[in-house]
């Protein structure tokens, strides 16, 4: 626990937006403590990378009951659901999945969930857009996604998804509006769902950005995240993810 303490502190000192800069000159010195620890991580991260498979169902083959990832990566902001958080979110996303003919569904920033979706509906189109290339594996499904760059997307997404999911990798405003863009570029014209995990802290945005309220459903991280997280929507869910939370 003291190890991953230490590496708690020191993300929250160090990690920065992809695009941030640095504006101390002064170089970055780190404990003792704290550099012993990065650099075990990040052996364990090598390790767990070279011997952790994709799951076998986003490969066409017969489904397994775990669904398997590679490991979460903390220097890109990753942190996987836990099992009940994605099976929930999955389950939500095939039935409204149901209201389209052809629907397609975009997973911004959250593999856990398309590899639930593809688990639970093998046949549902699913586009995952991500900025981790290990995922590149999952083939055609996967674009490679720099929020920063939030429109440097192929032409052939642009408008064609009912279902959009987006999981924004920073807890921050300015994140937040690179998304935002993304999903407008994403979305269908016509009709257009859309459901974002994210910070509570980021409430107000979320529902001044893209319209969208928080359900009673609450999502949760296998890292036992200290943020509280939400689930935004923009539609009325009726009784399912606990509906629509009251406004107090």
């Amino acid at each position: 626990m003291e190890k991953e303490h230490e590496l708690q502190k020191l993300n929250s000192q160090v990690s920065a937006p992809r695009d941030g800069d640095v504006e101390d000159d002064d170089p970055l010195v780190l404990s003792s403590q704290a550099l012993a620890a990065l650099q075990e991580f990040l052996a364990d991260q090598d390790k767990a990378v070279a011997s952790t498979p994709l799951a076998s169902s986003v490969a066409g083959e017969e489904a397994s009951d775990k669904v398997e990832l590679v490991t979460e990566d903390w220097r890109l902001s990753q942190f996987w659901y836990e099992p009940e958080t994605a099976e929930t979110v999955a389950e939500e996303v095939v039935t409204l999945s149901s209201r389209f003919s052809g629907c397609r569904v975009a997973c911004i920033a959250c593999p856990t969930l398309y590899v639930h979706l593809k688990k639970r509906d093998p046949s549902l189109q699913v586009q995952l857009l991500e900025y981790d290339m290990r995922f590149e594996r999952y083939g055609n499904e996967f674009t490679f996604y720099d929020y920063n760059e939030p429109e440097d997307l192929p032409l052939q997404l642009k408008h064609c998804f009912h279902v959009i999911v987006a999981d924004p990798p920073y807890l921050s405003r300015e994140c937040l509006e690179r998304v935002s863009q993304t999903i407008s570029f994403l979305a269908s014209p016509v009709d257009s769902l859309l459901l974002l995990l994210t910070g509570e802290v980021q409430r107000e945005h979320a529902a001044e950005l893209l319209g969208v309220r928080p359900c009673v459903f609450k999502p949760h991280h296998s890292s036992k995240l200290g943020n509280e997280f939400r689930l935004f929507i923009s539609y009325d869910p009726g009784t399912r993810l606990g509906g629509l939370e009251e406004d107090s």
